[in-house]
């Protein structure tokens, strides 16, 4: 397993990690006792960074993810979740007020039976105003910092171009890393134009969603995927193409995305212990970059195709 740091925390984490929004049955029912399994294998196996949300599952995700981690050694980990995207009763809710930031983070520690959050992210800064972010979401999170409740202050959203502005309107410092989905994997790696502002302003990077919520595999997007029908076109013929070399693009979409060294760590979530034997393995193996070459044709025509968050 690689290790690299999230930008000047000090957290040195693995190259692949666990996101737990699966936890939360976003994309497939599951059983608890799966997840659970699935949290002690990731970690077993040399994970030491696991991301969640009081979003993913309306709770649903870190109250899961609180049982798994009653059996793990606080120091094996490091842990990332969010304030300013929730739900309730199906219904999604929006509050990125400073009030209910800090009582979010105490809610969220609760969950999860841990006293510390190593990293706390405003969720999907698109959704709020980012004024309020820059002037009372961020200003929260960052006396949180200064009290040792939490370690490190972090911004996601799959708009790049909203995390540069939070950056650049917020006190040096304040941000220490960006939590970027859907634009580092074989399809569109647009997070790239990023890098170099990022690291000028010694902000970490971490990737997500390797797969492009469900685009770059075999089964194909689900039916609720925001893509259009052209990108999604040109993603199954890819992975057709795979699939016709013996090869798997899910393999190809895992070693694609972690072997970017300006990228710290990158995001997959699964239930399944053999799915995250599986992704390890996949990160581990050495890029085919002759398959790579075929895929980034085949993807040409719609490649950096993005989509508005939802």
């Amino acid at each position: 397993m690689e290790y690299r740091e999230i930008g000047r925390t000090g957290m040195r984490v693995s190259n692949i990690s666990f996101g737990a929004s699966s936890l939360g049955g976003v994309f497939h029912s599951l059983k608890e006792a799966d997840g659970v399994r699935a949290v002690h294998t990731a970690v077993d196996k040399g994970i030491n960074f696991i991301d969640v949300s009081p979003y993913y599952g309306h709770l649903k995700a870190e109250i899961v993810l609180g049982k798994a981690l009653k059996d793990i050694d606080r120091s094996r980990y490091y842990l990332s979740t969010k304030v300013g995207r929730y739900g309730k009763d199906g219904a999604n809710t929006w509050d990125y007020s400073a009030q209910r930031a800090e009582t979010s983070v105490y809610e969220s520690m609760e969950r999860l039976n841990v006293s510390y959050i190593d990293l706390i992210n405003v969720h999907d800064i698109e959704f709020a105003d980012l004024e309020q972010v820059c002037a009372e979401t961020l200003p929260a999170l960052t006396a949180l910092r200064e009290r040792g409740v939490v370690g490190h202050v972090g911004i996601t959203n799959l708009t790049l171009s909203h995390l540069r502005y939070v950056i650049e309107h917020v006190p040096a410092g304040t941000v220490e890393s960006i939590l970027s989905f859907c634009h580092y994997c074989l399809n569109d790696n647009a997070l790239t134009d990023y890098f170099d502002f990022f690291e000028s302003h010694g902000v970490g990077i971490i990737n997500a969603s390797p797969f492009s919520m469900g685009l770059l595999t075999e089964r194909g997007a689900p039916a609720w995927h925001p893509a259009s029908p052209q990108l999604q076109n040109v993603c199954r013929r890819a992975a057709d193409y795979c699939r016709s070399q013996g090869k798997s693009i899910e393999q190809l979409a895992v070693k694609y995305a972690v072997s970017n060294p300006r990228i710290a760590t990158t995001l997959f979530s699964t239930t399944r212990s053999e799915a995250v034997e599986q992704n390890i393995r996949w990160a581990e193996e050495p890029f085919d970059e002759e398959l790579y070459a075929e895929v980034r044709h085949i993807l040409e025509p719609r490649f950096r195709d993005t989509w508005l968050n939802s």
